[in-house]
């Protein structure tokens, strides 16, 4: 008998420390169970039914030569995918794909993000650093504000997104956008060139759906212009935006695009009609150098810098290769006039 009441209280005593070692987690739990269950109904979550959170510009401050801070929120704004279709997404500072950042190789990131939402924790997860995800990517709860600090040491052009589980849920709904990481030595082709944009590709499906997410195909597959400088084309992740207003340039311009695929499912055959990339840069490492190129193919995350020259005025069509997703919204245009500017002619798009 008293060694059943031993073995007893060793079960009891193990479920104790169990329950213990498990509370910790339990809230993060809790909200990833409500995120799941969310999303198995397409409806927007009680706390996001009245919520459109006007967006907050990023903050980036250059505090030393080699040390930059970010500030971001994770925050829920309407993003207007096609015409009259509003898209409650979960986001990077209100917009879908977030707006690019841009720091220099062998900067230490402070990054702070500030978790507007009501309800779900949120996450960054920076591609373009060496981190511990355990403690540098953890989830920020609803209205807190989580600070990390890591180097970004190798030069390209990265994705980052919200890495708070499920992870799909988060990029799926809009928490995605680029960064660019400049190479010390720069590019060979620095001083040739004339223009540089940012198009970052990403799709949509059924709203908050999961099982869409993981078992269905997008319903739109999209470009995006994010802004390198004040001035600069900014869209979010509308079907036809860089088709109602194309990017410019004038004949003979040599023409860098930092290109990004945020997926989160598909793949990016990335060609621009009329022309062939001179010199690709795959992941955006000038080490990693490609040349006469007609498409690149990008993976779900996958980032290039390409380079071209527009020898003749048009409109230069801007496509993945993957055409049944060129048909559902990932086509833009690229304008070439003889100066530059838009003369307001009709542009030919695929």
């Amino acid at each position: 008998m008293k060694k059943f009441f031993t073995v007893v209280s060793v079960i009891v005593t193990s479920v104790m420390v169990l329950s213990a070692c498990n509370s910790a987690n339990s809230s993060n739990d809790q909200q990833s169970a409500k995120v799941a269950k969310a999303n198995t109904s397409s409806q927007v979550i009680v706390p996001h039914k009245d919520l459109n959170q006007k967006p907050i510009p990023l903050n980036i401050e250059r505090v030393g030569e080699h040390e930059v801070n970010i500030e971001m929120t994770a925050q829920i704004t309407d993003v207007e995918i096609t015409k009259d279709n509003l898209y409650k997404a979960w986001t990077f500072n209100g917009e879908a794909p977030g707006p690019v950042i841009v720091v220099n190789e062998g900067d230490k990131i402070n990054f702070t993000l500030k978790n507007m939402d009501p309800s779900i924790p949120h996450s960054m997860d920076f591609h373009a650093v060496h981190a511990s995800p355990s403690q540098d990517f953890i989830d920020v709860m609803p209205n807190e504000t989580g600070s990390f600090t890591y180097p970004a040491n190798n030069p390209g052009v990265f994705m980052y997104h919200c890495g708070t589980k499920p992870v799909l849920a988060h990029i799926a709904n809009g928490m995605h956008g680029t960064i660019i990481v400049k190479p010390k030595n720069g590019y060979p082709t620095d001083t040739e060139i004339d223009r540089e944009f940012v198009i970052v590709q990403n799709e949509w499906y059924r709203y908050n759906d999961l099982e869409d997410f993981t078992n269905g195909v997008p319903s739109q597959v999209v470009f995006s212009a994010k802004a390198l400088k004040e001035g600069d084309i900014n869209t979010n992740g509308s079907v036809g935006a860089l088709v109602d207003t194309p990017l410019l340039a004038k004949v003979g311009d040599k023409v860098r695009i930092y290109i990004n695929n945020v997926g989160p499912n598909e793949v990016s055959s990335f060609h621009i009609v009329g022309t062939v990339f001179d010199h690709v840069y795959i992941d955006g490492n000038p080490f990693n150098l490609m040349k006469g190129l007609q498409t690149v193919m990008l993976p779900a995350s996958g980032g290039a810098v390409v380079e071209f020259t527009v020898t003749k005025e048009g409109s230069y069509p801007i496509v993945t290769h993957q055409f049944n997703h060129a048909t559902k919204g990932a086509v833009g245009t690229l304008k070439v006039t003889k100066d530059g500017l838009d003369d307001n002619s009709k542009t030919m798009s695929h």
